[in-house]
């Protein structure tokens, strides 16, 4: 069955390395592998409690040695805490008010249809473009396997493995809500070897990629590689367990003093099934999200060795991040949709060829501006539509204060009103500002400098009355609405998300 897997990869990739030789031939033929590749690996819901922005239990050495000779973004942020809404914000550098998608199940060429994304402006001037697992959404893990709801135009290639942990284990893995694995608490310490999990097969499949990308160096490459770990259900192999002691897991006290000051908006991704949580159970979940980090870690690791030892490091461009951040029990909250920084903050490290020593970039950035910073380091014509920033100046110069901030949003309904609203937060270096339906369902303010974990919200009661408070809401206020404008199409109003008969899969959310 191996066998027949690896031929069948041959034949498909010489198709598709044959397939659009033409397109670009005359531009490429004279630069060849001059131009620069680009190697795009997303994890899926990890947050930034690896080692290199400081945690001291998460053991994450291969994304550590890509951040040792690249830019770490220390304020890095999605633009809305959700899957579908968030890849599809970064791969049409667009902001989801623009994109008009903000659910899951959802593509772009149902509201968008006219845009390039990303790897299809690559694509477009001449490169290799593949996929490897999940970039766009995916309801996981059913759709592992599968292309979910990807965009075919985006891509020559299209791999989807599916390893032991969606095709046999299912029945073993520990469950919160009964069969259900995709979007609620769920785990499992598998008996199985890296090789046999779907993000083991992934790694694989990247490497026998890049090992051809290398001996057939007359294109370049955008090479993306979507990971699926630490995303629920977290399973690994137990080795990765076996590194985290569960009395070493962390537990959040004084949850009700700390949401006194909250607005219950900000507190509605809580799930009901959560409630039956014990510490024991709490302390578990912990330490499967961490396995499943470690675990991801080191495909992350093989990946990155195949591209030395294939020489193409010398010449590719490494992005590394994800596609949102995660709660695991602060505030009383588990997993995503909120507009904290522990949700709204993202792992983002780009590492270009030939640097040899790491650097942080302090100012906030967005995963919108990962668009205009690859195309324009590597020459790529794009629309003139584009929302994000390119981060090239920071990456040369990493004390760059770029534009300074970024801006996540969420939807929310009022299932008793009927009515839809939406949140917006604004983090600029030192204050994060959001507001529930332009403030009418409240307003939060931390100051980051003073409050790093978002304790003490400054908007509440008579805080907001001192005068420094609010002199401060006042001006983000004003920055928050400038840059909610900004993402808005050309007409100032939402994109309206509408199915189309384009996009051929089934749509169910998570």
């Amino acid at each position: 069955m191996f066998i027949r897997r690896i031929l069948g990869l041959g034949l498909f990739l010489s198709l598709c390395f044959n397939l659009q030789a033409s397109h670009g031939q005359d531009s490429e033929s004279s630069q060849g592998n001059q131009r620069k590749n680009v190697l795009f690996l997303i994890s899926d819901d990890l947050n930034t409690r690896i080692g290199c922005y400081g945690d001291p239990l998460v053991q994450t050495p291969n994304i550590d040695r890509l951040a040792a000779r690249g830019v770490l973004f220390q304020n890095a942020a999605c633009q809305y805490p959700l899957c579908g809404p968030s890849r599809n914000s970064m791969l049409c550098g667009l902001y989801p008010d623009t994109t008009g998608i903000h659910g899951n199940a959802q593509i772009f060429r149902d509201s968008i249809p006219e845009r390039w994304s990303l790897p299809q402006a690559f694509r477009l001037d001449g490169y290799f473009a593949g996929r490897i697992g999940k970039m766009y959404h995916y309801n996981v893990p059913k759709s592992v396997g599968t292309n979910g709801h990807d965009d075919p135009a985006s891509w020559e290639l299209e791999l989807n493995p599916a390893g032991c942990d969606r095709l046999i284990e299912e029945p073993d893995i520990f469950t919160l809500r009964k069969n259900a694995f995709g979007g609620t608490l769920s785990w499992y310490a598998s008996p199985r070897p890296d090789e046999a999990h779907t993000d083991g097969m992934l790694a694989d499949d990247a490497s026998w990629v890049l090992e051809r990308c290398a001996k057939r160096n007359d294109r370049p490459f955008f090479l993306a590689v979507g990971f699926y770990r630490p995303h629920t259900p977290y399973v690994a192999p137990k080795e990765y367990f076996d590194l985290y002691d569960l009395e070493d897991m962390p537990l959040f006290d004084n949850v009700k003093e700390d949401n006194a000051d909250v607005p219950e908006a900000a507190l509605l991704s809580r799930k009901k099934e959560q409630e039956l949580l014990t510490d024991d159970l709490r302390r578990k979940a912990v330490q499967a999200y961490y396995a499943s980090t470690t675990f991801m870690d080191a495909q992350v690791g093989k990946v990155l060795d195949t591209l030395k030892r294939t020489g193409l490091d010398k010449n590719t461009i490494v992005v590394f991040t994800s596609d949102h951040g995660y709660f695991l029990g602060e505030k009383g909250l588990w997993q995503k949709q909120a507009l904290f920084d522990q949700v709204a903050g993202v792992p983002l490290i780009i590492a270009e060829p030939g640097r040899t020593s790491g650097a942080v970039a302090t100012s906030p950035v967005g995963l919108v501006d990962l668009y205009p910073t690859l195309t324009e380091w590597c020459d790529v014509p794009t629309q003139e539509w584009m929302q994000g920033q390119s981060l090239v100046p920071m990456l040369r110069d990493p004390s760059a204060a770029g534009r300074g901030h970024s801006l996540t949003m969420v939807v929310r309904n009022d299932r008793q009103a009927k009515q839809r609203y939406y949140g917006y937060s604004i983090r600029t270096q030192r204050y994060r500002l959001t507001l529930w339906d332009d403030g009418k369902r409240g307003t939060e303010l931390y100051d980051h400098q003073n409050d790093p974990e978002e304790f003490t919200n400054l908007a509440h009661g008579d805080r907001k009355n001192d005068p420094e408070i609010a002199t401060v809401i006042r001006e983000l206020t004003q920055k928050l609405e400038a840059e909610r404008t900004k993402g808005m199409p050309a007409s100032g109003k939402r994109t309206e998300y509408k199915v189309g008969n384009w996009n051929p899969m089934l749509r169910i959310d998570n």
